[in-house]
This record gives C-alpha cells, sequence and structure tokens, in this order.
C-alpha cells in the first residue's frame, strides 16, 4: 500500500477504527501519529505524509501540532485556525455572531467577580462554562444568584488565570433533546436528536442519538455555522428555543461520530466523507 496519510490521534477509538478502514478500503497505507511522541523541529522538512487528519483529543497538542505540521508543507484537516477557533467557545460565539447565526444570549466576564454582575444583568437560570472543554465537563447550570456565587467562588480559586475568565450563556429551556448535525466540506451529512434524561444531551453522559430530518433551515444554520469558523469537518450543535427557534451552541472540530453514524445506518458513510474529503484537500 501507498503511504500517504496520518491520523494525528493519540488514542484509537471506534471512530479511528472506522476512518483506518476507509483508507484502506481506498488501497491507502494510512499511519497513526501519536503528538506525545511526535518531533516538531523548527524549520525541519515536511514528513512523509502530505494529509494529515487531525483527530487529537488535547485542544493544546490538536493546535500546536497542525501549526507545525502546516508550516512543514502538509495539509491537515481540520486547519491549525479553525481548529484554535473552534476549541474556544467566546472565540467561536464572536464568528458565529459576527456571522449573523442565531445563538442563545452569550456574555464574557474576564473575572468571576465580573461574572456575578453579569450573570445579573442577564438573569436566572443562567450556564456557566469553561472556555475550553468538551463532553459538557465543568459546564454548570445556575439557577440563582446564590449559586452562582458559590460556584464563582470556586472558580476564583483556580490556580489558571484563564479559569478566571467567565462564559456565561442563557439557559435555553428545551425538551429533552438537542441537535448535532455533521458538516464535511460545507456539506451536511445528516442530524441526530440527542435524547438524555438530564440538561446536558451530551453521548458521553448517556444521551441516546436517533435520525432527525435535515430541513432546509436546519441545513443552512449548520452549513453557515461550520464555513464562519473556516471548519472543513464539523459537527455542529443546536437547540430548539419555544420562543427563537433553532440556535446554535458551539461548532466542534473534532467530531465524534460513532452514535450518529449508528443512527444514520447505511445512509451516509462519515468517515468515508471525511477521508474523501482530506484526499480532495491535498490534491491526492
Amino acid at each position: 500500500m501507498e503511504r500517504t496519510a496520518a491520523v494525528l490521534t493519540s488514542r484509537v477509538h471506534v471512530e479511528e477504527r472506522l476512518i483506518f478502514a476507509a483508507f484502506a478500503r481506498r488501497g491507502l497505507d494510512c499511519v497513526q501519529v501519536d503528538p506525545r511522541r511526535l518531533p516538531l523541529w523548527l524549520g525541519a522538512s515536511a514528513p512523509d505524509w502530505s494529509a494529515v487528519l487531525n483527530r487529537e483529543i488535547s485542544h493544546t497538542r490538536a493546535s500546536y501540532a497542525a501549526l507545525t505540521l502546516e508550516a512543514m508543507g502538509s495539509t491537515v484537516v481540520n486547519s491549525a485556525a479553525s481548529t484554535e477557533l473552534c476549541g474556544d467557545k467566546w472565540r467561536t460565539s464572536l464568528a458565529l455572531f459576527a456571522a449573523g447565526v442565531p445563538t442563545p444570549r452569550t456574555a464574557l466576564a474576564l473575572t468571576p467577580e465580573a461574572a456575578l454582575v453579569t450573570l445579573d444583568e442577564m438573569g436566572y437560570p443562567a450556564v456557566i462554562k469553561p472556555l475550553v472543554g468538551s463532553w459538557g465537563r465543568l459546564v454548570t447550570l445556575v439557577p440563582d444568584r446564590q449559586t452562582a456565587a458559590t460556584v464563582l467562588e470556586y472558580v476564583a480559586a483556580l490556580p489558571s488565570p484563564r479559569s478566571h475568565v467567565v462564559y456565561a450563556q442563557r439557559f435555553v429551556r428545551k425538551a429533552d433533546r438537542d441537535l448535532r448535525v455533521i458538516v464535511v466540506g460545507g456539506e451536511v451529512l445528516g442530524a441526530t436528536y440527542r435524547r438524555g434524561d438530564g440538561w446536558r444531551t451530551n453521548v458521553k453522559r448517556g444521551a441516546a442519538s436517533e435520525p432527525c430530518a435535515v430541513t432546509p433551515e436546519l441545513a443552512e444554520l449548520a452549513a453557515a455555522a461550520a464555513g464562519c469558523v473556516g471548519v472543513d469537518i464539523a459537527g455542529v450543535d443546536l437547540v430548539e428555543c419555544p420562543n427563537e427557534g433553532l440556535l446554535v451552541l458551539e461548532v466542534n472540530h473534532r467530531v465524534e461520530f460513532a452514535s450518529f453514524q449508528a443512527a444514520q445506518g447505511e445512509r451516509v458513510d462519515v468517515a468515508d466523507r471525511m477521508v474523501d474529503h482530506l484526499l480532495l484537500r491535498a490534491g491526492s
């Protein structure tokens, strides 16, 4: 087999195995590259693989590895710029707002003290989120001022200055579900509902995925959200607001698609489409 591509990942889950199988079906020997052991030398020449699918779970490692590999001449999907942007919730929100993509009311406070004032103005219930993170970790629903003050007291005691920056969002009262749309190369591959028992409907927290019909409005919103942050492969999360309709919550640059694929069945092969797009971008 010809070795032309690499998958940048420190962990091999079901999604990565599906991706390796998609490369094998094309007769391409795709190598796993663990960024924890990847030497990155200033001025080094390009590696043997010119096409890199960035599946690294750590946002910091994913960003710096992509940045350096691009400087060496590799085509990296998703790019360093879009990975950096999508990995930061506030930067993503700024891009979505600038593009006119509807989102819940959102604010940034640069200190925990300022955050309490901001939340008072926003109203309760509200949601406090870390700037960088996934799977709903450290995302906190604050139903009232007393709870917010307690959470922010904890935030103020965290050692990292970045942790003191508070991303706050109006809580959207919704049904027991949200929506996940996967976009590859500007094309919507499909959508699923994610249903759960709690207010967080992340699959990692036990939510179940089921097929969702892709309406023109949903497709337009998801494609616009992916496009405005410059990401080639995106998982766009949306929520149905009773008063405002569909709102975009975030755009994920590293898409976990196993549950999505199971819900879609044979209607679409996500790994195949991802590999096709990477090879197209790399000119293979």
